[in-house]
């Protein structure tokens, strides 16, 4: 009878997981493998919220010309992005505590709510003011879409089988990098930008719809108050550390006071938040998790590849229209050769881990992958060919698909049933910084070098073409005359050069880390429910 309940609803896979040794626990370890359709029904609504996500920035960011030639408002332009980062890095971890206090359903519910809310009020924004603050309300409630997702696949699926369902994740992750600027153009152009908004609704009520009615999990009610003055330093510590990394180097200079004063703000409200942690009764980043190697490991890892990730998804597409002489207009098509190996290597992880059990190989594979095929990009410059560059980014793909998933399956399997939400966020928020770091020190090595290049070049006229910015547009760079253009080819795989040539050796503290992962066997094998009983609840360390 146990076993036919906890196919149908997960909810108790959820109960017996969080109580290691009781009668239940091999149903647990069973339900999956038998993959019931409600299961299958919340999968796919996860999915879309998870497209959700990652989806939003990409369609906004392709319609951003439109929405300033109609709002004005081009000296507030770069917060239209930043306000709805800085809202997702700082309620990340925050939705992953609601969600182990409180009950995963309602908490992931809430947040899509709130998402859908800011996408509608932004959709109706009149002036660049009002969009700006209606995209802080829609990324407080995006921090919530991809840590609800995780930590919801955590609780219905045992470590063991979730390697089926990466495949599923990378794959979204590759739709959205590659049909969000198609998309994106594709609705501005024909419906208009506030479209790129509005589309947000009828996708959010499918998955609210179907969460709602297929979902089971246990209703919780801690009796604990929220622990506010640890969320307070949290949340300006990450607030401080973001603009940090958004305005270095751009709107101000890295010595500047106002950027010295953001330093100094993130180090004490840090520094506060890890003090207060030891004495809150019930802390948001609960600092017992990251007793375990595995987890602490994994958040470094997710770090790194946040951090070059997003740098070759910055760099790549400027490299290719500015050298190789690429359309924009299909910017995301460039990336399908990383993406695409990405999505296959990933799918094999997962099947790999869920018929052995065995994970570590996947993070030293991809250390070594990612700082090869970073090296090699390193190595472009104004002779290298399409098919080549392609190749190149291939490598890259593979090693990240052999990281992305695996950091937050052993992330999730390093913590108790009770930590999986504050788990998950941690991961994200971590991958989060790492994204924000990357662009900010890689962007001001590639700026400089692009700079300094010019100026080489160019001279004078060099220095002019990039006194404004390193990274110019195809109109721009159409309208400079034929020696100018060709400096800044050069210019441009020279910065690019140093942009990857750093993140290959950042990648190098991939592999490192990864030896000293500790293979722990991951919950839920189903071989080991009958010979051995139920699988341990947390890391042996």
């Amino acid at each position: 009878m146990a076993d036919t309940q906890a196919a149908e609803t997960g909810q108790e896979t959820q109960e017996t997981q969080e109580t290691p040794g009781s009668p239940g626990a091999p149903a647990a370890a069973e339900a999956p493998q038998k993959e019931p359709r409600s299961v299958r029904v919340v999968m796919l609504a996860l999915m879309v919220a998870m497209m959700l996500a990652m989806l939003d920035n990409m369609i906004v960011g392709t319609a951003m010309p439109t929405i300033v030639g109609e709002l004005g408002g081009l000296e507030h332009l770069s917060w239209v992005v930043t306000a709805y980062t800085l809202a997702t890095a700082a309620s990340t971890p925050l939705w992953g505590k609601l969600g182990d206090m409180y009950g995963r359903k309602g908490a992931f519910m809430t947040s899509i709510v709130i998402f859908l809310i800011g996408s509608a009020l932004s959709g109706m924004a009149q002036d660049m003011g009002q969009l700006i603050g209606f995209r802080a309300v829609q990324g407080l409630g995006a921090g919530g879409l991809m840590v609800g997702v995780m930590a919801i696949i955590g609780d219905l699926v045992p470590p063991r089988e979730r390697g089926k369902y990466q495949g599923m994740m990378a794959g979204v992750m590759a739709l959205a990098m590659i049909g969000g600027p198609l998309v994106g153009g594709t609705i501005t152009d024909n419906w208009g930008w506030r479209w790129a908004f509005y589309i947000n609704l009828p996708l959010g009520v499918v998955a609210l719809a179907a969460i709602s009615a297929v979902l089971h999990l246990p209703k919780k009610r801690s009796k604990t108050r929220i622990d506010y003055l640890g969320a307070g330093l949290l949340t300006l510590g990450i607030t401080s550390i973001v603009l940090v990394t958004t305005w270095g180097g751009s709107q101000y200079a890295w010595t500047s006071a106002r950027i010295m004063e953001l330093i100094a703000i993130g180090v004490v409200a840090l520094v506060g938040f890890v003090f207060w942690q030891t004495k809150a009764a019930e802390p948001v980043l609960p600092l017992h998790i990251f007793r375990s190697r595995n987890f602490t490991l994994m958040s470094i890892i997710g770090f790194i590849v946040g951090f070059v990730m997003f740098g070759a998804t910055l760099f790549l597409p400027l490299y290719q229209q500015s050298v190789q002489g690429a359309s924009a207009t299909n910017s995301g098509l460039l990336l399908l050769p990383m993406l695409g190996a990405m999505l296959v290597t990933s799918m094999v992880a997962g099947r790999v881990t869920t018929n052995t059990g065995r994970y570590k190989i996947f993070p030293l594979a991809g250390g070594v992958l990612l700082t090869i095929g970073l090296y090699l990009l390193s190595t472009m410059d104004t002779d290298t060919t399409r098919f080549m560059s392609g190749v190149y980014m291939a490598v890259v793909g593979l090693g990240m698909g052999c990281l992305m998933q695996i950091t937050m399956l052993v992330a999730q399997n390093s913590v108790e049933m009770k930590d999986m939400g504050v788990a998950s966020s941690s991961t994200t928020l971590f991958r989060t910084l790492g994204s924000s770091f990357g662009v900010a020190i890689m962007g001001a090595i590639f700026n400089n070098r692009v700079q300094d290049v010019m100026a080489q070049r160019a001279g004078s006229l060099g220095s002019k073409i990039t006194e404004q910015s390193a990274q110019l547009d195809a109109k721009s760079l159409a309208k400079l005359p034929a020696a100018a253009r060709e400096a800044y080819q050069h210019a441009v795989s020279a910065g690019t050069h140093s942009a990857f040539l750093l993140g290959a050796v950042i990648a190098v503290l991939v592999l490192v880390a990864a030896v000293f992962v500790k293979e722990v066997p991951l919950r839920g094998g189903p071989q080991k429910a009958d010979e051995a009983g139920p699988m341990p609840a947390v890391e042996a360390i």
